[in-house]
């Protein structure tokens, strides 16, 4: 390990002003950021499926939020409107469904972002933006934060 310490001292800080970035862009303005995260997954299930019914367990899974957080997230999202809460077979499963009549408030949020990385991707070039997909998928596959 010792001989790649400068490398690693390097996707350390690379890594802090990468979330610096994102973080002062207010990539989620609108919307608190956990709720518009909670609610990226449950549209693009919508856009799959034209349903978007997601398990709890998949949000805390895609999230890697705690529980109560996710919890605490989706109850926000259904006293706004936003999401509706059903129970599965047994008690132990619990999905959350978009509500598209009030899709607008995330629309609003999600167009925000698709021209923040819009931005993003005409300032590094398609070539660089899909290697960036591709690396962060690989460190997403590896999971190193949990071995």
């Amino acid at each position: 390990m010792a001989e790649n310490t400068e490398l690693n001292e390097e996707v350390i800080r690379s890594w802090i002003k990468l979330t610096g970035v994102l973080k002062n862009t207010r990539i989620t303005q609108g919307m608190i950021y956990n709720e518009a995260i909670v609610m990226n997954i449950v549209y693009g299930q919508y856009l799959k499926d034209g349903v978007g019914l997601v398990p709890f367990k998949d949000i805390v899974a895609q999230t890697r939020m705690l529980k109560s957080l996710v919890n605490r997230t989706i109850e926000s999202l259904v006293k706004k409107g936003y999401l509706i809460r059903s129970d599965g077979k047994d008690k132990r499963t619990t999905f959350v469904q978009l509500v598209p009549e009030n899709l607008d408030v995330y629309m609003e949020v999600h167009n925000r972002t698709l021209k923040l990385v819009d931005d993003i991707v005409t300032s590094i070039g398609e070539d660089d933006a899909r290697a960036f997909v591709r690396i962060s998928k690989r460190i997403c596959e590896a999971d190193p934060l949990n071995n």
